[in-house]
């Protein structure tokens, strides 16, 4: 079993560069308040904007879509799903709107991702929404010749609870004595959750939604009006090869900055 202890990430040397980005985001984190008090309207404006765009991206990097008419429908509740990539959206947004509206009151634990991940497939009529996964998942990907390779096998079934209790107990000590910043300590959670891959389905939804939940509610709520899942799907081929480049020797308890 592979054991989550975030208080090593304490005794870590941290690259320069990574150091001076927290810092810049933190000295903008305390220019917030006076952003967030000027033009309250427009900022309302940008919440609803964010929220269709974050439910558009996740989404679409899974490859589900519907028509931009369609989704803004979906999103605003004006129509019901005709398939099965609207119910999909429609359990993001459900989701995404739980995160916006209650984050504070959202603690981490395994019982409340496994609420959120219900409720991800709550329009859904697959059997899969609430529950860890059943059968052995792969990270696969095709190569030039069209052939499907496994670039990485995530903990088994059996072992997948007691994992993901693990990194929730480890990361709420750690956040709690705040001997790591939580912007050091938020992606490396995320990657764990990631490489255990508990779900049989909705992993990659369900890891930035919880990235925006873990950020809210360490003060960082920059993404209620810019869609940070927009940005990911922008930059879909650099998340893709950083999250393969990390997941090298995770297994062994090896970590890659």
């Amino acid at each position: 079993m592979r054991i989550f202890d975030y208080n090593k990430l304490a005794k870590r040397s941290w690259d320069n560069e990574i150091i001076g980005l927290v810092a810049q985001i933190h000295e903008y984190k305390g220019r917030q308040e006076l952003y967030l008090k000027q033009k309250p309207a427009e900022l309302d404006r940008l919440i609803e904007i964010a929220k269709v765009q974050s439910t558009e991206a996740s989404n679409e990097i899974e490859g589900i879509r519907t028509t931009n008419t369609r989704l803004l429908q979906l999103v605003k509740d004006k129509t019901t799903p005709r398939n099965r990539d609207e119910e999909e959206i429609m359990g993001y947004r459900d989701v995404l709107n739980t995160i916006h509206e209650n984050f504070e009151y959202i603690p981490i634990t395994s019982n409340y991702i496994i609420q959120l991940h219900r409720d991800l497939y709550k329009y859904s009529h697959k059997s899969i929404g609430g529950t860890f996964k059943n059968s052995q998942n792969y990270i696969s990907a095709t190569d030039a010749n069209g052939r499907e390779i496994v670039l990485f096998t995530p903990l088994p079934p059996y072992e997948t609870p007691t994992a993901i209790e693990a990194i929730c107990d480890s990361y709420n000590r750690i956040i709690a004595t705040q001997d790591i910043d939580a912007l050091l300590l938020i992606p490396v959670f995320i990657h764990d959750f990631l490489c255990i891959h508990p779900f049989n389905d909705g992993n990659g939804r369900m890891s930035r939604l919880l990235t925006t939940l873990l950020l809210y509610r360490s003060g960082f709520v920059i993404g209620r009006y810019i869609s940070l899942e927009s940005k990911i799907a922008k930059n879909k081929n650099i998340y893709y090869d950083a999250l393969e480049q990390c997941q090298k020797g995770w297994e062994r308890g090896r970590r890659r900055s």
